[in-house]
């Protein structure tokens, strides 16, 4: 109270000397004050405004597919024998055949990275300020066409525009807006410490672009998957070939023509980024045709092909592989607030997430009164094409085969005892008329099942009961895979600590996965979910080579020089002169630093004193040698 007593007084003070100096009364003085900061922020919304008119605008031409909600195409049935040249492309919704892609050679693929490099080389002096006009250009365009990025990507994967809003756009829209606010400030060189000894030198840590970045990302999310990369890459001064999967290739059609539009707009070289179409020969030519670094997104089996591959030529890779996230839910957790984030942590997507919810431990005491509340919610998701006339909840699963692969599942648990209480009904693909697999609940799963093992990667919850925090934290490790985890509870610091225990990559506290919307943070995980890091200031600084830089800090008053005790032909005190220095500078003490004082200033003060004590040890050496023969 004193305090503001007193700021209150300075306060009256200080009014009362404008008061005097200026002639205006009390009002008027505020009402000045009003004016100037209206004023000011006027300035600032209009110096605004003009930044933003600035961003130069792109168009990009749509197809009647990228255009509209329904369209009329023929059907297609996967598994059909196609031409090896080509990836046809289809909307796992409806079946209808959307073109096709050309399936590249191995010889195209290093072609394409040929160019990327030479772009490259170009692209690596470029400004800051030219790269984060490049990503304010991505960013203006997404903005003015959500709903159009959004159905590309709905059309390509199955997903309901919802779920395209927030797993496409939301991500890409913060990934662009911390690069271009945070980006340059860590890719600037950092100071470090010189150390003790060269404590006249001036060290730091410069970030220089790795050089191409070659990238394979999966179908789940195929606009972000293209951007994420992108982004970063070109942000870091590196150029992007990048592998999409067969499974989502039509949309970069669309997303592709934006890429090239904005390049131009912001005077990057054409050939920059290069998109890869194809199948295995693609994928492998990728990895071994030159590029700098490797990012793969994927399964943990093709993971291993690539490191082994890209072994040969030791080219460094970054692996994000497969996920099964723990979700933990104690007794005293908000059961009201937390039931819809668990429907999005399992239901998102149709669940086809790296980094989405796949076991639910809950505790015993509200074990059932969970399932009550979730079953009628579980059973009543909609499900259907995601661009028809009504709602859905959830869309198809992308790639063919994997319906029935989660359906396997779901069988194996329930003939092991597992309670199927919505979903796990496979309806014949006839009559599905895409490729759906229903929103499925699935309570007492336990150790031993192959949904305890397997990566789902389909809306299923599988609920899992626990009574003590050792325990829930030994069921939640026991898995191969480790990216992600969720706890929530009633006591923050009691969701910290099981957090802290858990075997994975990421953790949320009393959320799910929001550590992704910090786009300042590291994207990865351990054991088989992969290893480094991408996106966050790990991932950007790790699409580049970190050099490491020592100069003189004052090369006009103290530059290296070697010491004349160890300049050759070496002085008999040259290994004293070093121990004196070693004792002087790293001593666990002033005793010890003292002693390397005195014996340092003996070195440099009596240097003839060691020429005589050599000669002396040698004269008693030959002596001892003499009377021993």
């Amino acid at each position: 109270m004193a305090v503001v007593a007193t700021a209150q007084a300075l306060l009256k003070e200080g009014v009362a000397k404008l008061v005097q100096l200026s002639g205006f009364s009390e009002t008027q003085l505020v009402q000045l004050a009003v004016v100037a900061v209206i004023a000011l922020g006027l300035v600032l919304l209009l110096n605004n405004v003009v930044a933003t008119l600035r961003i130069p605008s792109i168009k990009v031409e749509l197809t009647e597919a990228e255009a509209n909600d329904i369209i009329s195409a023929p059907k297609y049935t996967p598994g059909q024998p196609v031409d090896k040249d080509v990836v046809p492309c289809y909307d796992p919704s409806t079946m209808q055949l959307l073109g096709h892609l050309p399936a590249m050679s191995a010889s195209e693929v290093r072609s394409r990275i040929a160019r990327c490099k030479a772009a490259q080389k170009e692209w690596r002096t470029s400004s800051f300020a030219q790269r984060r006009k490049l990503l304010r250009i991505l960013l203006k365009f997404i903005i003015e066409n959500v709903e159009t990025i959004c159905r590309v990507s709905a059309r390509d994967s199955g997903k309901p525009m919802l779920d395209a809003i927030l797993g496409e756009v939301v991500v890409t829209c913060e990934k662009i807006h911390w690069l271009s606010r945070e980006g340059e400030a860590v890719l600037r060189p950092e100071r470090r410490s010189a150390g003790i000894l060269s404590f006249y030198k001036s060290a730091r840590v410069e970030f220089h672009p790795v050089g191409v970045v070659g990238a394979i990302v999966p179908w789940n999310y195929p606009f972000h998957n293209v951007l994420n990369p992108l982004t970063a890459a070109l942000f870091a001064g590196d150029g992007l070939v990048i592998k999409v999967s067969e499974h989502a290739s039509w949309s970069t059609g669309y997303y592709g023509r934006m890429i090239s539009a904005a390049l131009a707009a912001a005077g990057a070289p054409a050939d920059l980024v290069q998109i890869v179409t194809g199948y295995g020969e693609a994928g492998s030519a990728l990895v071994t045709g030159g590029v700098d670094k490797v990012i793969f997104v994927g399964s943990t089996q093709v993971g291993k092909m690539v490191m082994r591959a890209a072994a040969d030529t030791l080219t460094p890779v970054v692996l994000e592989l497969g996920g099964k996230d723990a979700v933990i839910v104690t007794e005293d957790a908000d059961l009201d607030n937390l039931v819809q984030v668990v429907l999005k942590a399992a239901f998102l997507n149709c669940g086809q997430n790296c980094a989405g919810g796949e076991r639910f431990f809950v505790h015993e005491k509200i074990y059932d009164k969970f399932l009550e509340r979730l079953t009628p919610l579980v059973a009543g998701l909609r499900q259907g094409n995601p661009l028809g006339d009504a709602p859905v909840d959830c869309g198809a699963m992308c790639m063919p085969g994997l319906a029935e692969k989660v359906h396997g599942l779901v069988t194996e648990a329930v003939s092991r005892g597992a309670r199927l209480l919505a979903g796990g009904v496979l309806v014949p693909s006839g009559e599905r008329g895409g490729q759906f697999y229903p929103p499925t609940l699935l309570a007492d799963v336990r150790p031993g099942m192959k949904i305890w093992e397997e990566e789902v990667f389909g809306p299923v919850m599988s609920v899992i009961k626990w009574s003590t925090d050792d325990e829930v934290v030994a069921l939640a490790n026991d898995c191969d895979f480790g990216l992600g985890s969720n706890v929530f509870a009633g006591s923050q610091a009691r969701a910290r600590s099981i957090a802290s225990r858990l075997e994975a990559g990421m953790s949320s506290i009393n959320d799910f996965a929001t550590t992704y919307m910090c786009q300042s943070l590291p994207f990865g995980g351990v054991k088989h979910s992969g290893f480094d890091r991408f996106a966050g200031v790990e991932g950007l600084r790790g699409l580049c080579v970190p050099k490491a830089v020592a100069e003189d800090r004052f090369p006009l008053l103290m530059r290296s020089s070697i010491p004349p005790a160890w300049q050759l032909p070496l002085p008999p005190h040259a290994v004293a002169f070093g121990v004196s220095l070693v004792t002087m500078f790293y001593g666990p003490g002033l005793l010890y630093q003292a002693r390397g004082l005195a014996s340092l200033l003996h070195c440099l003060v009596f240097p003839g004193a060691y020429a005589k004590k050599k000669q002396g040890q040698q004269q008693a050496a030959r002596a001892g040698k003499a009377k021993s023969t």
